[in-house]
Parts: structure tokens; sequence; C-alpha cells
């Protein structure tokens, strides 16, 4: 089983790699997140070469039920946050 990573491990990893100290490694973290956050909401795309495309996809409204009481309802539209990974990361995954 694989392990979980999580934003410190990461930026602990990010240091060593780099030789700078966690606090600029997690600072790099949290700008790189902002960045791709603020661009997601203005609905942008973030494409990174080699790893993937995160995108917003419109979901339209839809007519659906509530399994418990079979009640017809009806289902809003949205958007939701979607990626689509490089075939470089779905092969070195394989």
């Amino acid at each position: 089983m694989s392990e979980t990573y999580n934003k410190k491990l990461l930026g602990e990893m990010i240091a060593e790699e780099m030789d700078v100290s966690k606090k600029q490694a997690n600072e790099f973290i949290e700008t790189f997140l902002t960045q791709v956050k603020g661009i997601l909401e203005d609905k942008g795309t973030v494409d990174l070469a080699g790893f993937g495309k995160f995108e917003v996809r419109y979901r339209a409204a839809r007519d659906g039920f509530n399994p418990q009481t079979k009640e017809k309802i009806r289902i809003a539209a949205s958007h939701n946050v979607g990626f689509r990974p490089a075939k470089a990361l779905k092969d070195a995954v394989k």
C-alpha cells in the first residue's frame, strides 16, 4: 500500500531537493496552490506539461431522484474541478 503525502511532507521533500529552508518550500507550495485556485475560480485552465490539466467543467441541470423516497428532484447546474492526467503521468503510473 502506498503512503499518503501531505503539504508538510511535500514541503520537506522540496526543501531537501532544492536546498532551501522548509519555510521557503512551504511558501512556494502555498503560493502555487493559491495561484491555481485563483485561475480555477476565474474558470481558467492550468495545463502543466507532462503532468496534467486542471480545468473547470460545467455540469448542466438534470433530473434525478431521491433514492430513499423515489421522489423526483431537479439537480441544479454546477461547476466542478476536473483533472486530466498527461500521457507522461499515465505512463509513469503504469
